[in-house]
């Protein structure tokens, strides 16, 4: 994990990689939440006993779960002292390259893109590429844009 003690710091980082996440499993849990938060009750997510049958060999967690749990893995990767707040901008090129089947142990890798200054602080675009051991290609791949004011 990287603390930077400024804006600064942050900015002279830029390309390199920011740090690593520990190790997180999402559970059909946390699954079956996402699925009644957002109305996505598809059986390849909710139904274990189907998913079995079907093309992954048990359920996989949404796309758009593992995307979410960047804020959780982003600030086990890096974080920025001295500063008032930080607002998530968005994302560009979100990808999801491969399955996540419930229960694999996921990591994130976080690196540095670029740091440009906005009205009042700084915009961070730092990539977050998802991965496991079980999966030759990452699941996720994103491109988080973060702002950071003073």
């Amino acid at each position: 994990m990287t603390i930077f003690a400024t804006l600064d710091e942050l900015t002279a980082a830029v390309g390199s990689e920011l740090g690593r996440s520990a190790w997180h499993t999402v559970t059909q849990e946390q699954v079956n939440l996402f699925a009644e938060a957002t109305g996505d009750h598809q059986w390849i997510h909710v139904d274990p006993e189907r998913a079995k049958t079907g093309p992954f060999g048990g359920p996989i967690a949404h796309g758009y779960l593992t995307l979410s749990l960047i804020p959780l893995l982003a600030k086990e990767c890096y974080g920025v002292e001295g500063i008032k707040m930080a607002l998530n901008y968005g994302s560009d090129k979100v990808r999801f390259p491969a399955p996540l089947l419930v229960g694999t142990p996921i990591q994130t890798t976080a690196e540095l893109l670029s740091v440009t200054e906005v009205a009042g602080g700084q915009q961070a675009v730092v990539r977050f590429t998802i991965a496991s051991e079980a999966s030759a290609k990452p699941h996720c791949v994103a491109e988080a844009i973060t702002r950071f004011y003073l």
